[in-house]
């Protein structure tokens, strides 16, 4: 999109900076400037400025500077034509198009959008009108506050097939559009057309910028409506048909809450529906988002991708613990698996079984989802656990046939350097499958099973696996390393004052061992959520949410006495610079490691992909040297 300058002037001048920023940030004022907390980092003292006048933001903490323009692109995660756009909306300008074709688009798109924020405000009043107590006692009943019904837009569409069609008349719309965005369904006995949705309490469907694009809608339980006509039973949800404004395979529920989630580094998390998003987002997990009425798609998978900022784009899948969950995680992980890049990849949940998050959450609290998600599985492992949980190797042709079925897996991965690394994770967990150790463990007649997280089947359900030591993708795993992160953990964790400071090293941390991981990711979410947090109110909730084992484990005279910064320290500025040492330290380690790993492979198989994975890695070193 090419945007004339003197539209951007006008644009610029029509908006007052501080109105902007003051709808995320509370802004006080200093003398003829703003002040308030920088929403790009955290901190406690106001150290980010808002000059009206000059038309610019800054931070003097993490030095972010710009224009309204660069605001709402960083703060929303807004691309810049959607950026403009979204101002545009804001003052009533028309962005320039470049061609008539475009222009009429636009205003036609512009009439549909306008039609459906006008149709979901009705249905938000019905939702709230004294006939419609019904529907609206029963959300909440399941705990659905007004503020969050507000957040969602939450509404409610009588049973009077006429009602919205009146109402969007009298606004001056025609059949037509209504028809064209399936909010009415044309009459097969040739009568008028009628409302799609009827009797149902309804979602509306925002795309990236806010906007309503479809509707879903929730029947009311059987107790709560009018008997059903023969035997005729209505489905429980339905969804707004393909339209020019809503492709369900390319869209999340819960999207535009999700992307302001993910700049304040909350995680984005993959759930089934409707209320799952909501009472995900009531709970304090923001980042939450649901395909609609679909199996989670490639389009989709591309989104959550694209949601969240940085390098690291790892969104938790979260399914069912029962048969059709896991059958649900293997149709997802085919999907993602040709996709995968560095840094992009995803996790996989499960819930107990029988439970959704909205029941379990309701049930057992906040916490309880968050050990959910802490103890989400690496997507490697679950490919490795999909193909060997609950199956015989005790042949040479069986275990020849699991080692063929990991090449194909590998060969589908387009990225080569991330198909690398999942051949080095194979190499890695059929050594400790095959092992001599393993065969000794085994009692004579008995079939061999895989070492690898090893998830149970009981009564159809597909219980939680046992966590063990996995290769790491992006980095092979080493003694001399594993001590450095698990001291680096340790230094956290007892001295939580420095994690503003190495926050964003800290989020890339790798550890060998899928308990200390889970342990990390609960202390980036723990600090995350209340930063003021002292060494001994951290472990406090960290014991609360499970780790207590964890703690003692890797809390260890031992490991003080080979990283004695890991101790609890009253000195901050030490075991600051002490921790950025070792890690420091670590990197090189780590790229000495995968330097000697590419000549070792070069020599026993002179590929150009050897050759050229060893010559770049050489770069690295010469640069990072220089």
């Amino acid at each position: 999109m090419t945007i004339p300058p003197r539209f951007l002037d006008e644009l610029r001048s029509r908006i007052t900076l501080s109105d902007v920023i003051s709808k995320s940030v509370r802004l006080s004022r200093a003398g003829r400037e703003f002040k308030g907390c920088c929403p790009f980092h955290n901190e406690k003292t106001p150290s980010f400025y808002v000059n009206d006048d000059k038309q610019f933001f800054h931070c003097f903490g993490c030095g972010a500077h710009g224009s309204v323009i660069d605001f709402v692109m960083r703060h929303d995660n807004l691309s810049f034509p959607e950026t403009i756009e979204t101002l545009a909306m804001q003052v009533g300008m028309q962005v320039p198009k470049s061609t008539p074709e475009d222009i009429e688009k636009a205003k036609r798109e512009k009439n549909l959008y306008t039609m459906m924020d006008d149709a979901a405000k009705w249905m938000e009043a019905q939702l709230r009108f004294a006939s419609n107590k019904v529907p609206y006692n029963y959300m909440r009943e399941r705990g659905v506050p007004d503020d969050v019904l507000s957040a969602f837009r939450v509404g409610y569409a009588p049973a009077d097939m006429q009602a919205l069609r009146k109402y969007l008349t009298a606004q001056g719309y025609t059949d037509q559009q209504m028809i064209e965005c399936g909010l009415l369904k044309l009459s097969d006995k040739g009568k008028e057309p009628y409302a799609f949705f009827r009797e149902r309490v309804m979602f509306p469907v925002c795309d990236k910028r806010g906007r309503v694009v479809a509707f879903g809608g929730r029947v009311l339980p059987d107790h709560l409506r009018a008997p059903d006509r023969g035997d005729f039973k209505p489905p429980k949800y339905i969804n707004s048909t393909e339209t020019p404004l809503f492709h369900k395979g390319k869209m999340l529920y819960g999207e535009p809450h999700a992307r302001m989630a993910a700049v304040e580094g909350q995680p984005i998390v993959v759930v089934e529906g409707y209320l799952d998003v909501i009472a995900c987002f009531r709970a304090g997990f923001r980042g939450a988002v649901a395909p609609l009425g679909t199996a989670l798609t490639e389009e989709q998978i591309f989104v959550l991708w694209k949601i969240i900022p940085g390098e690291s784009k790892v969104p938790v899948l979260c399914f069912d613990g029962d048969n059709a969950g896991r059958r649900a995680a293997s149709r997802a992980c085919e999907r993602i698996l040709p996709h995968l890049k560095p840094g992009h990849s995803a996790k996989i949940a499960f819930l107990p079984e029988g439970e959704d998050p909205d029941s379990l959450i309701k049930a057992k609290g906040a916490d309880a989802f968050m050990a959910i998600l802490s103890g989400a599985m690496n997507l490697v492992d679950f490919v490795w656990l999909d193909h060997t949980e609950g199956k015989l190797f005790d042949t040479p042709e069986e275990r020849a046939g699991l080692s063929r079925t990991w090449q194909e897996i590998c060969a589908r991965i387009a990225d080569r350097t991330v198909q690398h690394y999942y051949k080095d994770a194979l190499r890695e967990k059929l050594r400790g499958a095959f092992s001599p150790a393993q065969a000794a463990q085994s009692q004579p007649n008995q079939p061999w099973r895989p070492l690898s997280p090893k998830g149970k089947w009981q009564g159809g359900r597909f219980g939680k696996p046992e966590p063990q030591p996995i290769t790491a993708l992006r980095r092979p795993s080493f003694t001399r390393n594993s001590l450095f992160s698990m001291a680096l953990l340790a230094c956290i964790i007892n001295n939580p004052e420095i994690f503003d400071e190495v926050e964003e090293e800290f989020g890339h941390l790798q550890l060998s061992e899928n308990k200390l991981d889970r342990l990390r990711q609960a202390v980036l979410s723990t600090l995350g959520r209340n930063p003021e947090l002292d060494g001994p109110a951290l472990r406090s909730h960290l014991i609360e949410q499970g780790f207590e084992g964890e703690l003692e484990s890797l809390l260890t005279d031992s490991l003080y006495t080979h990283a004695s910064f890991s101790r609890p320290s009253a000195d901050a500025g030490l075991v600051l610079s002490a921790w950025r040492e070792a890690w420091k330290t670590m990197q090189m380690v780590i790229a000495q490691a995968e330097l000697e790993q590419a000549k070792i492979a070069l020599k026993e198989d002179l590929s150009e992909e050897n050759e050229n994975r060893l010559n770049a890695l050489r770069e690295i070193r010469t640069v990072s040297d220089s």
